[in-house]
């Protein structure tokens, strides 16, 4: 991308910017003209920077600090509808499949819920960011000594694949939130979270995504979407659960059944 600069600051991360800039189509470390992205790895881990927005915090996933950090502290999650729309009880935590993982956000309250996650990413750059954001978080814990998060990101395993191109196994619940456009006038996303989503793209093939989901074996498929929008593959889902903003559309196939008793909450 001519738009796309990719920088490492920090030898311990060269492998790992390597590998993206391979895929991105870059050279690593070349500083381009006019970047309109950066992204860069330092000793503070993956961010990606939007330079033609103004003064804007960094892009960056973190689970050890920050509001994701506080809701696992103090709340937020239990009573949250996508715990409901997942399925998530006192004796039920499902195996879920992020199809869609983006920064992870979801995945990351449903694992602290006690859900085993699988999470999976086409996107490089949002793959890189998450994937470092896990890492991070996995030290922290070690270096704290903080034994509830490190159980949280150990429920969380990421792979960068294509949801499409793959046959689920061993999976209860398959959530999708694909890329939505993003209303420019919307106060609910800053500058840089519209570019990022500029960056990554849409996912116009969201409709053909569901239709894979519903030919898998597993007992339910979430879909959150902004509360106006249509229904995916214009298919009507077994109910609904609406919020202000977005709602989570669940096609139920068949019951909820506990698979591990012993799953103990985070």
């Amino acid at each position: 991308m001519d738009t796309l600069e990719i920088i490492c600051s920090d030898d311990a991360y060269s492998t790992q910017a390597q590998k993206i800039a391979h895929k991105m189509g870059v050279y690593l470390n070349q500083r381009l003209e006019e970047p309109v992205y950066r992204l860069e790895w330092s000793h503070s881990g993956a961010q990606l920077q939007v330079l033609n927005q103004g003064k804007q915090n960094p892009i960056s996933v973190n689970f050890h600090t920050g509001s994701a950090d506080h809701r696992r502290k103090f709340g937020g999650g239990k009573g949250q509808m996508i715990a409901k729309a997942v399925g998530v009880s006192a004796h039920l935590k499902p195996r879920v499949l992020d199809a869609t993982a983006g920064l992870g956000g979801d995945a990351f309250v449903l694992a602290t819920l006690g859900c085993h996650m699988q999470l999976q990413e086409r996107s490089p750059i949002a793959h890189a960011l998450l994937a470092d954001g896990l890492v991070r978080a996995a030290e922290f814990a070690e270096q704290a000594q903080d034994d509830t998060l490190a159980n949280i990101i150990s429920r969380m395993q990421l792979c960068h694949a294509d949801s499409i191109a793959k046959t689920i196994n061993d999976i209860d619940v398959i959530y999708l939130d694909p890329m939505f456009p993003t209303r420019k006038k919307s106060a609910a996303v800053n500058k840089s979270m519209r570019a990022f989503h500029d960056l990554i793209g849409n996912d116009e093939d969201s409709d053909q995504l569901l239709m894979h989901a519903l030919e898998q074996d597993v007992c339910r498929i979430v879909v959150k979407r902004p509360r106006i929008a249509p229904h995916l593959a214009d298919k009507a889902p077994s109910y609904s659960l609406e919020g202000k903003s977005s709602r989570f559309d669940i096609y139920a196939l068949k019951k909820l059944q506990p698979v591990n008793t012993n799953i103990q909450d985070a």
